[in-house]
């Protein structure tokens, strides 16, 4: 049997090696580590890395360095997507609890219209004003009733520092997904960070972008207290609140000193160790544009930072070292290298009551001009449902609250209109130009046929499955299963599934029926899939490491994989066939990996005879919408609803050439 009858079926979901038969894999096994995308990630990651160096090891005067903050602070704000604007904060008190030598306020405000914050603020007793420290929590349900939030607060206001403790999105009072009771859906913080993260992406904002600006809108509330100075103003946090404070102190003026706390490294010990982290914490090309996280501090001096770090933690330690050495030899450049230090201290991540002794004494030195040393000190905490500020317990039941959700499906009702104007006035084909360079492609002037290697075959019934591997210029390997009918039609099919090439594979699929059809069918693992593939694909999550690794080098992971499926296209058409008589490509493609299919038809509506898809999205503004935009994460592509929705690709395909089921 020919393999000019060979159908290319393009499977999307990532199985790990070990769940593939041994009978179905194509690699060699002395390839398939080697082949796996995260490594080949790292690998670029790294070369970037190396060339924010050279860069970094450029800056030699006070002028080098002042235009580098500028550089990095207008391509971070650009990448947030901008910030919103500055509105009315409609701050309410709901009450004041009295403690040993200080007050604790039970304070809402809002970060936008209708989005409201829920926060403490400590206030130490005696006459203001008071510097004021912004305390952000890190990764806990409760947010800033937890203990160790409530002792940041604790320990400032007992030195004299009033501190506002606040509850980020996705956390404490601020959770944006309920279940049918009114209580957090996923137990799991960061996994509403991730959610979040979905629709934020496609209208070119990101979770950090409403983390940025609750931080920023947070200082706005304690400068504009009577109690507070407001040309004394800190910044602290522990892990994703160390994130934030990294941010905020970055990018507003404002902070006076900071300590982020068990978060700094280094992206390249990150990479290495325990990779990308959830979705605020990974900025759109960042890497490629070499903004890495010693640069938090660098685009802040020579402000005073305190780094704060364990021994134990899993944001590595060396890393945390040779952030602090960068920026202890920029301080110095600028004449103030007493304005930089670290603190270690043993044991896992987390701030011991040494480094909290050690963030209090640093905020007096900065804040109060008072150089003495805090003693670590016993703190009473109290029970969270005390330190609740609205009677719910959840923002989201409160009259005409607007979740990040609702914020994001306005911005895109904004671009649709937009979108509408763009399209109307370009053409087709400069569109088309518009949407390969979201995908990170090159525009698209013609395939070159991918190279085949049989590995195999497997006889099945009444029809056998070749095992083949395409080698396609961009050199990464793509293993394939093509399954023959006894007698095959010259038409083929192209099959997209989001369980890779097994995807409906099985005795009696969805795949079976068509060769028993007379069609010829092959599946294939993209990048990061089956055999390439660094771990099982998560449900709800899909597969966010090797998306947000990709997504730090401004690399859309869909982009990488319409390139493959585009190279399997070429290839199911054109093997063994005359240039100037193509094989008819009927295109399938099966829950996420229909989004695939429509941008690989769409690019090269010519290759594909009919695009079918099941259990797609038919557009991204109503993923937007959604409060669980589950197993959407890994599609989107960073401000695509600024240019295009997926109804704009079914136009270039043709209305009559796809089919929805």
């Amino acid at each position: 049997m020919s393999r000019s009858h060979v159908l290319l079926a393009v499977v999307l979901l990532n199985i790990a090696s070990p769940a593939l038969p041994n009978e179905l894999f194509c690699l060699p096994e002395s390839e398939r580590e080697s082949s796996s995308l995260y490594s080949a990630l790292q690998a670029e990651a790294y070369a970037a890395l190396d060339r924010r160096t050279e860069r970094y090891e450029q800056l030699k005067t006070p002028e080098q360095i002042r235009d580098y903050q500028q550089q990095l602070r207008e391509f971070f704000i650009r990448q947030l997507g901008g910030l919103p604007e500055r509105t009315p904060l409609n701050a309410t008190t709901v009450r004041t609890i009295q403690a040993d030598g200080y007050r604790i306020e039970l304070v809402i405000y809002e970060s936008q219209p209708h989005h409201h914050i829920t926060a403490n603020l400590y206030i130490p007793d005696g006459d203001g004003p008071f510097p004021g420290v912004v305390v952000s929590s890190g990764h806990s349900r409760t947010a800033k009733t937890a203990d160790y939030n409530q002792r940041f607060g604790i320990m400032m206001a007992k030195h004299g520092m009033a501190a506002l403790c606040f509850d980020p999105i996705g956390q404490g009072e601020r959770s944006q997904v309920l279940d049918d009771q009114g209580h957090p859906k996923y137990s799991g913080t960061t996994t509403e960070h991730f959610l979040l993260g979905v629709g934020s992406t496609l209208v070119g904002r990101s979770t950090a972008t409403y983390r940025v600006w609750d931080g920023i809108r947070s200082i706005d509330y304690l400068v504009s207290r009577p109690e507070i100075d407001p040309t004394r103003i800190g910044y602290t946090g522990c892990s994703g609140g160390g994130t934030l404070t990294s941010y905020v102190m970055a990018l507003d003026e404002r902070v006076t000193c900071a300590a982020p706390a068990c978060y700094l490294t280094t992206f390249r010990k990150l990479i290495e160790t325990i990779g990308p982290q959830d979705a605020e914490q990974n900025i759109f090309g960042q890497v490629a544009f070499g903004l890495d996280h010693p640069d938090y501090i660098l685009m802040r001096a020579p402000r005073p930072t305190l780094i704060c770090c364990t021994t134990g933690d899993y944001f590595n330690i060396e890393g945390a070292w040779n952030n602090y050495r960068q920026a202890k030899r920029v301080y110095g450049q600028l004449g103030y290298p007493e304005r930089v230090d670290l603190v270690e201290m043993d044991g896992p991540h987390g701030v011991k009551p040494q480094g909290l002794a050690t963030i209090a004494h640093w905020m007096k030195r900065w804040l109060l001009d008072r150089d003495e040393a805090v003693p670590v000190a016993e703190l009473t905490t109290r029970a969270p449902s005390e330190l609740l500020c609205t009677s719910s317990g959840q923002v989201l039941r409160l009259a005409g609250e607007k979740s990040v959700f609702d914020l994001n499906a306005e911005l895109e009702a904004r671009l649709a209109t937009e979108r509408e104007r763009l399209w109307t006035s370009k053409t087709d084909e400069a569109m088309t130009t518009q949407i390969a360079r979201r995908l990170g492609l090159d525009p698209i002037a013609e395939l070159k046929p991918p190279k085949l290697e049989d590995a195999g075959r497997v006889q099945r019934g009444e029809y056998h499955i070749d095992r083949l591997v395409l080698r396609p210029e961009s050199g990464v390997p793509l293993p394939g299963l093509t399954f023959h009918p006894k007698s095959p039609l010259d038409d083929a099919y192209l099959y997209l599934h989001d369980s890779g090439k097994l995807g409906d594979s099985e005795p009696g699929g969805a795949i079976e029926q068509l060769v028993n059809d007379g069609y010829a069918v092959v599946s294939l693992d993209l990048r990061g899939q089956g055999e390439t593939a660094t771990g099982d694909r998560d449900k709800l999550l899909t597969d966010w490491k090797i998306y947000y690794l990709a997504f730090l080098l401004g690399k859309p992971l869909l982009g990488m994989r319409v390139e493959d499926a585009l190279s399997g296209g070429h290839f199911v058409a054109y093997y063994q066939k005359p240039a100037d008589k193509p094989r008819r490509v009927h295109l399938i493609g099966v829950g996420q990996a229909g989004i695939v299919a429509l941008h690989a038809a769409a690019l090269h509506p010519e290759l594909f005879a009919s695009v079918t898809l099941r259990n797609t999205p038919r557009n991204w503004a109503s993923v937007v919408k959604q409060s669980n935009p589950e197993g959407q994460l890994d599609s989107v592509i960073h401000g695509a609803l600024e240019t295009y929705d997926l109804p704009d690709l079914v136009r270039l395909i043709g209305d009559d050439k796809v089919t929805f089921e």
